[in-house]
Parts: C-alpha cells; structure tokens; sequence
C-alpha cells in the first residue's frame, strides 16, 4: 500500500525559509513521477512542483518558479521541497502523491497534475504571516 507522510511545516514570517519533508512507501520514484500540492483555506488543491519519474526533471508552477525547489533521496524515499522567500500567499498545507500524468500550461503557469487514487497521505500545515 501507498503511504504518504509530510511533515516539516510551521509558522514562517515572509521571506523566510522551510523544508518540507514527505517519507513515502508503495513506490519508488523510478515508478512514477512525484510532486508536491497545496490546498489552502476554501481553495482548491493546486499543483506546486513535480519531479518526472522519466528524466528526472523538475518543474514548478509560476507562482513558485525560483522559489521552490524539489528533490529527492532515493535512499531514504523521501521527497523535499525547499522553500525559500515565502510569501503569505504560500500559506497552505501540503501534501506529496505520485503522479500519473502532468503538464503545465504555458498560458497560466499553472502545473497539472493527474493522479491514479485519492489518497492524500498526511499533510503539513505551512502558515507565512506578513
């Protein structure tokens, strides 16, 4: 089975830092591409940043792009996210999940992510105060 646990999250003044860590078992990244989501308050979840399963390239959505970095330890099945000059609107809680299918589209930037099942694993609350 699947297990997703994210953990690393906190209260951040803007234009600080955190590192958001996601322990995953089930897969591996070589089986499918893994990213990152964020739901915030009576929004829809959204698509942060992914790392292909096929290449091993990184892509963000806009909003992030040069702030936010991915990586992985295959090691240790973990996921990063690195996130740096956060801004109140990175307010959120995030969540990893393999990802079956993704794009992003060029017009708005945003990242699009397919996923094969609704489990959403353990998410972790990031709060960027201005």
């Amino acid at each position: 089975d699947v297990q997703l646990q994210a953990s690393g999250g906190g209260l951040v003044q803007a234009g600080g830092s955190l590192r958001l860590s996601c322990a995953v078992s089930g897969f591996t990244f070589d089986d499918y591409a893994i990213a990152w989501f964020r739901q915030a308050p009576g929004k829809e979840r959204e698509g942060v940043s992914l790392r292909s399963s096929a290449d091993g390239t990184k892509h963000y959505a806009d909003s992030v792009q040069g702030r936010f970095t991915i990586s992985i330890d295959n090691a240790k099945s973990t996921v990063y996210l690195q996130m740096n000059s956060l801004k109140p609107e990175d307010t959120a809680v995030y969540y990893c999940a393999p990802v079956t299918y993704f794009y992003k589209d060029s017009r708005s930037g945003v990242l699009v992510l397919r996923r094969e099942s609704d489990y959403w694993g353990q998410g972790t609350q990031v709060t960027v105060s201005s």
